[in-house]
């Protein structure tokens, strides 16, 4: 069973190379074309489109600069996602964009398309890894067909007028993370899929039942034979694509699925490593008991499923308790380098020490598993204490929020300014940000990015299909992905719009329901608008520190400006926020040098004019 999941990997990953590959070397002008079509297909009573789509350019990479298109490259005539959010379009869904044979995400929500999603949607979308249809008026069924789009992990169909049942072969969809129907007219069960999805994704349809919504009273077997002959038409739609691919790819899922039954603690990577408990760990601190392979195995009983907590784009978190206390394990994913370069670069970042990084105490490496070991941080991560679940009305103080944002800045700032060569993140939220007994942060994490597969490609990014959370995303790094210090600075402007708004990156709870943006979108539209006071958590209005807070948004709004140029440094972020900070008195001593291209504390006090005058 192994090696025929094995096979089934490496099968998919030379396919999915050769599909794209074919897709990328003939797609200039097909894109163009598919860009005219959608554009000649809906109507545009706004002029979003009719003022930017000018077709009249043979420059290469023109498209890129449309209204809502992102390319892979922004010189190269190559879709890469398709965003045309609340324009007011007209129409049914256009169907000339299976041209645009490159493209990973579509966003057509809040708009006015009618009409039923095509039933061979999947040969329409080749790739995608984000659909959102919500907030239209379409009609008709699910399309069984969507079952056929391999790499599906978010879609949203919520908000229309679709009727019927959900097509139970969507459950096949292993990458399936966000899923959404509600207020539609569904009806029927709800099939049992794997993600963690709750009553509010399928709230306000009349006839659906089934967890997490009510139960289904019992019913005779009519409805039954209607769904396995509704799954045999979702199987029998993989013929739009190849009928042998598609069958491919469906008893790769099945072996999958085998797969878990037959690893039902998840960890059968790590019981296949029993040769490598003698394996020493690698240490950097001098406290720290020697220990082996077979210790971390202990701690996290096997590295048992039921002890993970969390993961990321880098790799998946595990709780362990060692002899000498509590730590975190971290196995890397899909870390490719070699064992000494490996190596050198983790003994370059055991020496990255800093009072606001979480303390790294060893590495380990067996067979072809690369493990990290940390210091473990009591508090969790920022994300959950700001964000706690199930417990809405716990807050945290103003001047936690202040300590943290001050801590963690000056975390980053040691990274960019004071390592050399300087450490880019690449990879900054909420979750990253980890907080010890005293609640000082400490960031996790840094360095990492270096250590994944080299060819971290748009290829490999689109197959996990998440680029982490596009929330903290720069809108550079989108469209471009290479990672600068700006990038760095702009996600940790939403960090610390978090902290000072209560929300979070996406799903606002405080915007209209009409408004389907990120947190930095409300922001700039608050701030537009010039009710910018709106978007401070409320737990905090009231408590006489209203100028500190909008002081504290408005670096935060400088570090998300869209030109990457207007963004302060992350050492004029931290020395920024550290002059809020003054009053509390918890700013420690200096541990970074002012950097020679900033000049002395009156360069500092003519920044702040400076953004104070272009603000006013």
């Amino acid at each position: 069973m192994v090696l025929h999941s094995r096979v089934c990997a490496v099968f998919v990953g030379v396919l999915v190379w050769l599909l794209l590959g074919c897709s990328l070397s003939h797609a200039t002008q097909d894109d163009i074309d598919c860009l005219k079509s959608i554009k000649d297909s809906l109507e545009d009573p706004f002029g979003y489109l009719n003022s930017s789509w000018n077709f009249n350019n043979n420059t290469e990479g023109f498209i890129c600069r449309f209204t809502g298109i992102d390319c892979w490259h922004p010189d190269e005539n190559k879709v890469l996602n398709i965003r045309l959010s609340d324009m007011g379009l007209k129409g049914v869904f256009p169907r000339g964009i299976e041209k645009c044979r490159s493209m990973t995400g579509l966003d057509l929500s809040s708009n006015r398309l009618y009409g039923s999603i095509p039933s061979n949607i999947s040969g329409l979308i080749h790739f995608v890894t984000t659909l959102d249809l919500s907030s239209n008026v379409f009609s008709g069924e699910i399309p069984p067909a969507l079952a056929n789009c391999s790499f599906l992990n978010r879609l949203k169909l919520d908000n229309n007028r679709l009727t019927g049942s959900i097509p139970p072969v969507l459950t096949l969809l292993d990458r399936m993370k966000t899923f959404s129907v509600s207020n539609n007219l569904l009806s029927g069960p709800i099939p049992s899929f794997n993600a963690s999805l709750t009553a509010e994704n399928f709230a306000h349809n009349p006839g659906l039942c089934g967890k997490p919504l009510d139960p289904c009273q019992s019913t005779s077997g009519g409805p039954k034979t209607g769904i396995i002959a509704g799954a045999a038409v979702g199987r029998v739609t993989v013929a739009a694509i190849g009928v042998a691919i598609g069958m491919f790819f469906y008893y790769c899922r099945i072996a999958a699925t085998r797969m878990k039954d037959d690893d039902p603690d998840g960890n059968k990577w790590a019981k296949s490593l029993k040769g490598e408990k003698g394996v020493k760990v690698s240490l950097f601190e001098k406290g720290v008991s020697k220990m082996k392979l077979n210790d971390l195995m202990k701690a996290t009983n096997s590295f048992n499923k039921n002890n993970i907590i969390g993961s990321g784009r880098t790799g998946t978190m595990y709780k362990g308790v060692l002899e000498d206390g509590t730590s975190l394990m971290k196995r890397l994913q899909d870390s490719q380098h070699p064992d000494k370069e490996f190596s050198s670069e983790m003994a370059t970042l055991g020496n990255v020490k800093h009072r606001n990084l979480v303390p790294l105490l060893g590495f380990c490496m067996a067979k072809k598993e690369r493990l990290i070991v940390y210091r473990f941080m009591e508090n969790g991560t920022l994300n959950d204490n700001l964000h706690p679940a199930g417990d809405a009305n716990k807050g945290m103080e103003w001047s936690l929020r202040l300590k943290i944002g001050i801590g963690a800045a000056k975390g980053f700032a040691w990274l960019h300014h004071n390592c050399n060569p300087r450490i880019l993140h690449r990879n900054i939220s909420s979750k990253c940000i980890l907080l010890d007994a005293d609640f000082e942060p400490k960031i996790s994490d840094f360095g990492l990015a270096r250590l994944m597969n080299p060819i971290d490609t748009h290829l490999s990014t689109f197959v996990n299909g998440e680029f982490g959370d596009l929330g903290y995303v720069a809108p550079e790094y989108a469209k471009t992905l290479v990672a600068t210090p700006k990038g760095d600075v702009y996600s940790f402007g939403v960090v610390l719009l978090e902290l000072v708004t209560g929300e979070k990156p996406t799903h606002l709870s405080k915007a209209p329901e009409s408004f389907k943006g990120s947190l930095v979108e409300w922001i700039t539209q608050l701030s537009n608008e010039g009710k910018l006071q709106d978007a401070i958590d409320t737990s905090l209005v009231g408590k006489g520190i209203h100028n500190e807070l909008f002081q504290f948004l408005k670096v935060a709004c400088n570090c998300v400006l869209p030109p990457p140029k207007e963004r302060p440094t992350m050492f004029e972020v931290y020395q920024l926020l550290r002059a809020i900070g003054e009053r509390c008195h918890f700013t420690t001593e200096d541990e970074i040098w002012m950097p020679s291209d900033t000049g002395d504390v009156n360069y500092l006090e003519e920044l702040i004019v400076a953004r104070e005058i272009n603000e006013s």
